[in-house]
């Protein structure tokens, strides 16, 4: 059971750091970005091109990894989305379709075969029957100190008040000075570095493949309904629920299931508080 729960811990924090960057954007823009899970994608094949292929440090992978996300998701709301300010349903589709062309170009380049990742550190910890991976650890230390970072940043800082600010009342922010598209963009930039540090832990923990984008969008669309979307409180708190839900249906019932119970609790969510179970939150 204390696997269970450590390996329960490591993934809820990778799902946080998804959870938490989609429903930034939603928050701030109102749309919803189906192109997230290529942030995903691209951290784990750019962390592999750098360390696997051209022989740079882990250091300078996860580097790597992190400014790929963060271009990508400044590109594609400046040159894509700020275009479609308005018109969410656009956004929705045009952002799919960037994902599947994403995909295909990682097809493209990397052939359409799955991929092995060094873990990011070798070695297991063993400790009275607990045996867990050194690399599941790093992982959950990494996502708390990224959301612990993240949370004082959006708490305590000009920049961070100044997105609350546009998350809370669009109208008063522009009266107050505060322009939204620029915090828009902050914000993609945020979302992208969380996706891509986030997708060199995926990477490790399974493998890559140019279909993996897709997992990780609908746990983060399922952690933000869930929990309600805007609400960082509740991402936070169903992204744990759910990723002890599957890591324990795995271990202890099948792993063809562990995401069964996550599409369940959405329907009875949906059905029984439609606005999630945190409602319409704030940053």
């Amino acid at each position: 059971m204390v696997n269970i729960l450590i390996q329960g811990l490591a993934l809820s924090g990778l799902y946080a750091l998804l959870a938490v960057g989609f429903t930034m954007i939603f928050s701030v823009g109102r749309v919803l970005n189906l192109a997230y899970g290529v942030y995903i994608m691209l951290g784990g094949y750019m962390y592999y091109t750098a360390v696997q292929v051209m022989g740079l440090p882990k250091i300078g992978g996860f580097l790597f990894a992190i400014a790929a996300g963060i271009a990508f998701a400044v590109l594609t709301y400046s040159i894509l989305v700020r275009r479609l300010e308005g018109n969410p349903v656009a956004v929705e589709i045009a952002t799919l379709i960037l994902a599947v062309v994403m995909q295909s170009l990682i097809i493209l380049i990397y052939r359409p075969v799955s991929k092995s990742m060094w873990p990011v550190v070798q070695g297991v910890f063993r400790y009275e029957g607990v045996f867990v991976t050194y690399n599941l650890l790093v992982a959950m230390v990494v996502s708390w100190v990224a959301l612990a970072g993240l949370l004082i940043f959006v708490r305590y800082t000009r920049y961070g008040r100044a997105i609350q600010a546009v998350s809370m009342d669009r109208k008063g922010a522009i009266i107050s000075g505060i322009d939204p598209r620029r915090m828009n963009l902050l914000t993609w930039a945020i979302s992208g570095a969380l996706g891509a540090l986030a997708g060199v832990f995926f990477a490790t923990y399974t493998q890559l493949n140019p279909s993996m984008w897709v997992g990780p969008l609908i746990v983060a669309v399922a952690v933000v309904v869930v929990g309600g979307i805007g609400s960082i409180v509740g991402s936070l708190i169903v992204a744990h629920i759910i990723g002890f839900m599957e890591t324990f249906t795995t271990a202890m019932i099948a792993a063809e299931l562990r995401g069964v119970f996550t599409m369940v609790l959405i329907i009875v969510v949906l059905v029984v508080a439609p606005k999630g179970l945190f409602g319409r939150g704030e940053l």
